[in-house]
């Protein structure tokens, strides 16, 4: 097989499973993150805090908006319900960290962030409600 079949061959992977995978990816890390901050709420508050110290927020105005984003976004991830819009918030919430939390965690900062760009960029993909959406009314919302 020659180089140029084998990308071919490739290039037919459906990038609509690239993109459930992606939501559920990014979707059950901030899921996580925002049940931990649930279930340890004093943790939390002191987290944010002594270690967190987001700046221009008191500390349990900044964890309260974490947690709730990180509870409620994932899910209309899950779904690839309002897919573009809801990846607007967790990458400003990466933004975030990045900057004022935790400089050194680029890595996983680009992995999500570039998740992120691509279902805000190409939209949820075919496996969403936003595609049947899209199916009914095609000028909303575009998959």
């Amino acid at each position: 097989m020659t180089f140029d079949l084998l990308r071919a061959w490739l290039a037919r992977f459906p990038l609509s499973l690239i993109q459930l995978a992606g939501r559920i990816g990014v979707g059950a890390t901030f899921f996580k993150a925002g049940l931990l901050k649930y279930n340890s709420w004093e943790f939390t508050i002191r987290l944010f805090q002594e270690e967190y110290r987001v700046p221009l927020l008191d500390p349990a105005v900044a964890a309260r908006i974490a947690m709730v984003q990180e509870l409620t976004i994932p899910i209309l991830l899950f779904l690839g319900l309002g897919t573009r819009l809801a990846t607007i918030p967790l990458l400003g919430m990466i933004a975030v960290i990045q900057l004022f939390v935790y400089p050194n965690a680029y890595n996983e900062h680009l992995v999500w962030g570039s998740i992120l760009v691509l279902l805000l960029t190409r939209g949820a993909g075919v496996f969403s409600i936003d595609y049947l959406i899209s199916r009914r009314r095609p000028a909303l919302v575009a998959h």
